[in-house]
C-alpha cells in the first residue's frame, strides 16, 4: 500500500443519556436545487429532537461531515458516540414530494422505525416543520421504550438512578398495580439522586394513579407524598416538558389551581410541540377543568404526533370529553375502543356506565358496572378532579342509575 493510511478514528464513549444523529437526507430527486430542500428537512428534524431534553443530538456541523458519503450506520455511531441514527430521503415529482426516514440502533443495527411522508412543495417551510415535528414525536416514544427494554434487560446490579427510573417507568405503564413497586424504585433512585426531576415527577404521577385507581391502601398519605414529588420535581425542573406535565397532572389530580396547572402543560407543549405527551396532559387538564371541547383537540394533538405508540388513555379522554358534553352517541364508541384496548383500566368502564344509565339502557349500564367490580373495588369515586359541579353531578347521577343507592358508599 502507498501513501499514508488513513487514521481510524478512536470510538467517542456514548453519553449518559439517549444519543441520536440526524445524518443528511439523500436527494432522490435527480435535481441538485433540491439539496437545500433535502438538507432543511435535516435541520429542522435536528432541532425539534433538539427539545426533548433526555436526548443527547448531535450538532449539524458533526452530523453533515458525511453529507455525501456511503455510511455505515455502526461506524457512524462509534465515530460520532450515539446510540441512534436517523436516516432518510427526499424524492420530488412535480409539486409534490415524498420523504421517508428510518431511525436504527447503532450498536445492534435493529430498525426501530421507519415511515414516509408525502406532502405539496407549494408550502416548502410549513411542510418541513410538519415532518420534523411528526418525526420527532414519534421519535419520542421508541426511543422511550427502547431505552426502557434495553434497560430491563439489564443485570439488577449496582443500578444507577437512571436505570431505577427507567425499569420503575416499565413497570409503571405495562400494568398500574404494579404502581407500588414503580414508586419504590423512584425512592431508590431519588435517594442517588434527590434533585432527579424526572424521576421525582414520575413519582408524583405514580402516586396520582395509585389514589385514582383505587388502589392505594392510604390515600391521604399517598396524597401527601405525590405533592411533595411534584413540588420538588418542579423546582428543578430546568423547563423540562416532560417533567412539567408529570408533576402538573399529579398537582392538578391533589387539588392544586386547575389554572395554574394547565398552564405549565402549555408550558411544556410551547417548549416541544412535538410533545404527544405533553399534548394529552393538556387535554386531561381541560377535561378536568371544563372544557371538553378543548380536550379533545389537544388529545387529538397527542395521536397526531403519536399515532402508533399509545400515550395514556386517549380514547377513554375523548369518551368522557364527549360524555360530559352530554354527547352519549359519540361517546359509546370511543369508550368501548378504550375498554378493548386496555381492559385493565377503570375509567372508561365508569364513564361507559354512567353514559348507558342516561340513555336509558340500564341493563348494559349494570353489565358493565358488574365487570368494573372485576377491576378495582373502587365504583363510584369522589370525582373530586372535576372542578365543574355539574360534571360530577352528571358522573355521579349516572352511576346511581347503574348502581343503586346502596352502592354510592365507596365514593
Amino acid at each position: 500500500m502507498t501513501g499514508a493510511a488513513r487514521a481510524v478514528p478512536s470510538p467517542v464513549e456514548l453519553p449518559d443519556k439517549p444519543s441520536i444523529a440526524v445524518l443528511p437526507f439523500q436527494n432522490m430527486s435527480g435535481d441538485p436545487e433540491q439539496e437545500y430542500f433535502a438538507d432543511g428537512m435535516v435541520e429542522e428534524i435536528i432541532t425539534a429532537l433538539s427539545r426533548i431534553r433526555w436526548l443527547f443530538v448531535i450538532a449539524r456541523n458533526s452530523s453533515f461531515t458525511y453529507k455525501g458519503k456511503a455510511v455505515d450506520v455502526k461506524q457512524v455511531g462509534r465515530e460520532l458516540g450515539v446510540r441512534y441514527v436517523l436516516e432518510g430521503s427526499v424524492r420530488k415529482s412535480g409539486q409534490r414530494v415524498r420523504i421517508t426516514g428510518q431511525l436504527i440502533d447503532t450498536v445492534s443495527g435493529t430498525h426501530l422505525w421507519a415511515d414516509r411522508f408525502d406532502g405539496s412543495l407549494e408550502n416548502v417551510f410549513e411542510l418541513q416543520d410538519k415532518v420534523a415535528s411528526s418525526v420527532a414525536g414519534v421519535i419520542e416514544p421508541t426511543l422511550q421504550a427502547a431505552e426502557t427494554a434495553r434497560s430491563v434487560s439489564r443485570p439488577t446490579v449496582d443500578l444507577s438512578a437512571y436505570d431505577l427510573y427507567l425499569r420503575a417507568f416499565s413497570i409503571s405503564i405495562s400494568s398500574d398495580k404494579h404502581m407500588p413497586e414503580a414508586i419504590h424504585l423512584l425512592e431508590q433512585a431519588i435517594e442517588r439522586d434527590p434533585h432527579y426531576g424526572p424521576a421525582l415527577a414520575w413519582a408524583a404521577f405514580c402516586c396520582f394513579r395509585l389514589c385514582l385507581d383505587g388502589l392505594s391502601k392510604d390515600a391521604a398519605a399517598d396524597g401527601l407524598k405525590g405533592v411533595s414529588f411534584a413540588r420538588r420535581a418542579l423546582e428543578v425542573a430546568d423547563d423540562d416538558p416532560s417533567v412539567l406535565a408529570n408533576a402538573a397532572i399529579a398537582l392538578a389530580y391533589f387539588g392544586e389551581d386547575i389554572g395554574a396547572m394547565a398552564a405549565l402543560a402549555d408550558r411544556a407543549v410551547a417548549l416541544n410541540p412535538s410533545f404527544a405527551r405533553g399534548w394529552y396532559t393538556c387535554g386531561v387538564l381541560r377535561c378536568w377543568g371544563g372544557e371538553p371541547d378543548a380536550a379533545i383537540q389537544d388529545v387529538n394533538a397527542a395521536i397526531r404526533f403519536s399515532p402508533r405508540a399509545r400515550v395514556g388513555n386517549s380514547t377513554a379522554l375523548i369518551g368522557r370529553a364527549h360524555f360530559l358534553s352530554r354527547r352519549f352517541d359519540q361517546a359509546v364508541p370511543k369508550l368501548l375502543l378504550a375498554i378493548q384496548d386496555d381492559p385493565t383500566y377503570p375509567e372508561p368502564y365508569r364513564t361507559l356506565a354512567a353514559c348507558y344509565a342516561h340513555m336509558g339502557r340500564l341493563d348494559e349500564a349494570r353489565e358493565v358496572v358488574e365487570r368494573l367490580r372485576n377491576i378495582t373495588p373502587v365504583i363510584v369515586p369522589t370525582f373530586s378532579f372535576l372542578r365543574k359541579p355539574e360534571h360530577r353531578d352528571l358522573f355521579l347521577s349516572g352511576l346511581r342509575l347503574a348502581t343503586g343507592e346502596s352502592d354510592m358508599t365507596n365514593t
